[in-house]
């Protein structure tokens, strides 16, 4: 029986499980969820390495599942989520979340599992539509808005992730999935930005496909729009699962291919200025998730076994520090009924444990020492500067000063600090503070025995020192001190313009950036063409009415009384009519 639940795609027991949680009742499918979660943990772990699940399609064998060191490692942090995130929605009695969370959950592992193609595709659009379910859950108007917009936007990336998977078949006759790019190969060639050989178009619409899941810039507003939408609980698994199954999809795909160097590096800079004016602190956590996807999309580009797996380590903190920030706020949301920054402060007086676990998420994506993201960010900036990539290595710097302020001072500041709004509310729920304190002790655990961290990862972490290799130590002096003292300038900074009142003011605003093309600038020019329809109608519309009823009276004229053919003819004429259209018709039939 566990040999053949280990040869079906890993997830699928959550798939499967998740449609039977409706007939356990309220309570029960929040149990089962997390049970599944748990059942699903153990059969991974037992999953041995290498392909799995053969079927023949389309002349190809195809491998439904691969395990191997990269997939294996987000495996595992993709399960944890799924527990962690499933014991904080314990409280919830709305089944269809459980369900779409646990679907959600299982379809990221499924394809972060898929050695082709085809399984690809079909867990990638599982997870977009399983995941909407968690946005509409909230209930409202614009939760609903915003969940159709974020489901066109995913159900685009599976539509050209296919697309691209049926012209590479007609073009190698595979459907693996591995390593897409070739030395010299370039997507900005067809851009005319670079004079390298432009990539097939296959591979662009698969990148294009990996791209806006991980949110690259003018590709990135659906994540800013649908995640503060969702539902309390709702928003710990999306923030969990979606972007970091692109990095994956990236690392395998696309490691060292150049120009994702450069979109991640906008990718870590443009969301700093959005989270430094947004009042919704969730919101804040959405752009400064774009920020950290950034340094892993840098990762992923140069590609080096010290940058891949350095991108790999990034993602498992990620989702472990990021998740705690997201319950942290998911808390506040759940006790106060907002996360706006000009409704809250002082609420690290009633709320003192979830104060607490929202530091340790704050220094964790901050980066520092001895917390999980010092000993994983510090691994790509390394890779950069082993690279002798300065330009890179400094963006990556300033980047870290940045989510520092955005989301290591802001978030709590503000949220339990800063100004006293008053409101004295109950401390999270017992399962909230649990799911909480296992993701604190992670981030402090990850961040002390990092050893542990690195024995999961596709490479051992090596750098070059003195002229040989020697394995990566993230805890030296140089290290240290550097990120100290970035952190420590970025605080004064923050100190600085608070004191003398030029750190932007909190204002109850919704801030738009990309969305508002298609928020603002699409909606707009629809209304003018409709105007300009309008009067094209109109005018239209007056010349054919007034020549229908010029014909009509014409027409009125003829068959009045007093109109030729409407006054009494003499029977002659009608006799000479008669014979005339006689002759004719006899005419037409002999001819």
């Amino acid at each position: 029986m566990i040999e053949s639940l280990l040869q079906l795609p890993p997830g699928i027991v959550m798939i499967v499980g998740a449609l039977l949680l409706p007939f356990f009742g309220k309570r029960g499918a929040a149990i089962g969820a997390l049970a599944l979660s748990l059942i699903s943990l153990v059969l991974f772990c037992l999953t041995p390495a290498g392909l799995g699940g053969n079927i023949e399609l389309f002349g190809n064998t195809l491998n439904m599942v691969r395990i191997d060191p990269l997939s294996r490692i987000f495996g595992v942090i993709f399960h944890l989520a799924a527990v962690m995130a499933s014991i904080y929605a314990l409280h919830v009695d709305d089944v269809k979340q459980h369900v779409g969370g646990i679907i959600y959950a299982g379809g990221a592992i499924a394809a972060a599992c898929a050695g082709d193609f085809v399984t690809l595709f079909l867990f990638w659009e599982l997870t977009a539509l399983s995941s909407v379910v968690l946005v509409w859950a909230s209930g409202t108007e614009r939760s609903y808005k915003s969940g159709m917009r974020y489901l066109i936007i995913q159900v685009t990336s599976g539509v050209l992730l296919l697309s691209g998977a049926i012209m590479r078949l007609s073009e190698t006759g595979s459907l693996t999935f591995e390593c897409l790019t070739e030395p010299g190969m370039s997507a900005a060639a067809w851009f005319g930005l670079s004079h390298d050989t432009a990539m097939p178009l296959s591979t662009l619409l698969i990148l294009i496909a990996f791209g806006i899941k991980a949110a690259f810039p003018l590709l990135h507003n659906w994540l800013q729009d649908s995640y503060p939408q969702a539902t309390v609980t709702g928003t710990v698994f999306l923030s969990a699962f979606t972007t970091k199954l692109a990095i994956y999809a990236l690392a395998r795909g696309f490691p060292g291919q150049d120009e994702l160097i450069w979109i991640g590096c906008a990718m870590t800079l443009f969301p700093i200025v959005f989270a430094v004016i947004e009042n919704d602190l969730r919101r804040v956590l959405a752009y400064s998730l774009n920020n950290q996807l950034g340094f892993m999309v840098v990762g992923v580009g140069i590609g080096t076994h010290l940058a891949i797996t350095g991108a790999a380590a990034h993602a498992f903190c990620h989702i472990i520090y990021k998740a705690l920030l997201f319950m942290s706020m998911g808390a506040v949301l759940f006790r106060v009924g907002t996360t706006k920054a000009t409704e809250l402060g002082g609420l690290h007086k009633s709320m003192p444990w979830t104060t607490v676990f929202c530091l340790i998420g704050a220094g964790s994506i901050a980066g520092f020492p001895l917390l999980s993201g010092f000993v994983s960010k510090s691994m790509i900036i390394s890779a950069a500067g082993e690279e002798h990539m300065f330009w890179v290595f400094i963006v990556l710097l300033i980047a870290s000063a940045g989510v520092m302020e955005h989301s290591g001072i802001k978030i709590p500041f503000f949220a339990f600090f800063a100004h006293d709004s008053g409101k004295r509310v109950k401390e999270a729920p017992l399962n909230m503070l649990i799911a909480m304190g296992m993701a604190a002790v992670l981030c402090v655990g990850l961040g002390i025995a990092y050893p542990l961290l690195y024995s999961l990862l596709p490479y051992e972490p090596t750098i070059h020192h003195h002229g040989h290799e020697e394995a990566y130590r993230p805890y030296t002096i140089p290290h240290v001190v550097m990120q100290l003292q970035l952190l420590m300038f970025a605080v004064l900074a923050f100190v600085f313009l608070m004191k003398t009142k030029l750190y932007p003011a909190e204002i109850d605003a919704t801030n738009l950036d990309t969305d508002w093309v298609y928020r603002r600038l699409l909606p707009m020019f629809c209304g003018w063409l409709g105007w300009v329809f309008g009067v094209f109608d109109k005018a239209w519309r007056g010349v054919a009415v007034g020549g229908i009823g010029k014909v009509i009276d014409t027409m009125g004229n003829f068959f009045n009384e007093r109109g030729v053919l409407g006054r009494p003819w003499a029977t002659s004429t009608m006799a000479f009519w008669a014979a005339l259209l006689l002759g004719v018709f006899l005419l037409i039939y002999y001819m």
